[in-house]
């Protein structure tokens, strides 16, 4: 594995206008991507938060083939140990993200893998974390 995608990069080829280079990679690294629990989280509490509807139905479906395609990494106690060492580190500068972002963020910190996000800006404070955003070459 190579990348840890971060929701809004999953949740790309559901959206009403795809970006195209970030299905493009999607395709390209397809065998070298995998997930975190907290993005997991994130996307089925979406999901949950829809009314029944056809719309529901689909991104319910679109999930159960993400589970069957995609490695889900956890949130262990290494990556909590990192997280921790850089929750405080960003407190103490008066940075302190969203707690969700640095599970994410420590997910791909402690495998080794670049974060894919739409939203790098909310990760380039952590340290040691490769960041990119597929929608630039």
């Amino acid at each position: 594995m190579r990348f840890l995608l971060d929701t809004n990069v999953l949740s790309e080829p559901v959206r009403g206008r795809p970006d195209p280079a970030i299905l493009d990679r999607l395709e390209t690294y397809a065998g070298q991507i995998a997930t975190g629990a907290p993005v997991w989280h994130e996307l089925w509490c979406g999901c949950f938060r829809l009314p029944d509807s056809r719309r529901r139905d689909f991104l319910t479906d679109y999930l159960r083939v993400i589970y069957l395609e995609l490695p889900i990494l956890e949130y262990d106690a290494r990556a909590a140990e990192w997280h921790a060492r850089e929750r405080a580190r960003l407190s103490a500068i008066g940075r302190t993200p969203p707690f969700v972002d640095g599970q994410i963020a420590a997910i791909a910190a402690v495998n080794q893998l670049t974060l894919v996000s739409r939203n790098v800006r909310d990760f380039t404070i952590f340290d040691e974390l490769r960041v990119e955003d597929w929608r630039r070459g």
